[in-house]
């Protein structure tokens, strides 16, 4: 009983500092800002002489968080410099949400063909046969394999890798489809 609460309270310790490190992340944004405002502070501060165009166009983007409008002096060729357009999205966007329903219609379909293979007498090659005979126990792992992959999925939209975020349903997609119809045109063994 003693291992089972040392059990528990090591994993509540490592959830608890798992969530304090992602509350701790800042966004992207404010790291870029930062970095902005810490190049035009070493610029104007480090003894370099920049260009005034480079300037104006830094000094524009950095003021543009706090609302402030920079406009050009007259007579100077400098235009401001319009930010590029934020590449980040919601998590549960539509494009995920159509994603994550692919993929849990995918294991649904591989759960559905691996019980017909089972049931013409063919041998599940990644779990065992036991496994895939508890139906409520493979429902499970159906269902842990679609939450894994949208948990995969929301680690990359936090880390920005928000292509690696899409693709990720996509392959789990492509390969449970396969998977199912592996599984369908398996022949059946006929037993003299």
């Amino acid at each position: 009983m003693r291992l089972g609460s040392a059990r528990a309270l090591f994993i509540a310790m490592v959830l608890v500092q798992c969530v304090a490190t992602l509350r701790a992340q800042q966004p992207l944004s404010i790291e870029v800002e930062c970095k902005a405002q810490s190049q035009l502070a070493n610029d104007f501060y480090g003894g370099l002489k920049p260009k005034p165009a480079a300037v104006s166009g830094r000094l524009h983007a950095s003021l543009e968080a706090f609302g402030v409008k920079v406009e050009p002096a007259p007579g100077s060729s400098a235009a401001p410099q319009a930010s590029p357009p934020q590449a980040t999205h919601r998590f549960w966007d539509r494009t995920n949400d159509l994603l994550f329903a692919a993929v849990g219609a995918g294991r649904a379909l591989d759960y559905a063909s691996t019980l017909n293979l089972r049931r013409r007498g063919v041998d599940e090659i990644f779990l065992t046969n036991s496994i895939v005979d508890n139906h409520p126990l493979f429902a499970g792992i159906e269902a842990a394999g679609t939450a894994a992959s949208i948990g995969v999925s929301y680690l990359f939209h936090r880390t920005g890798h928000h292509q690696l975020e899409r693709w990720t349903s996509i392959v789990h997609f492509g390969v449970a489809t396969g998977g199912a119809a592996r599984n369908y045109a398996l022949k059946t063994p006929h037993h003299p």
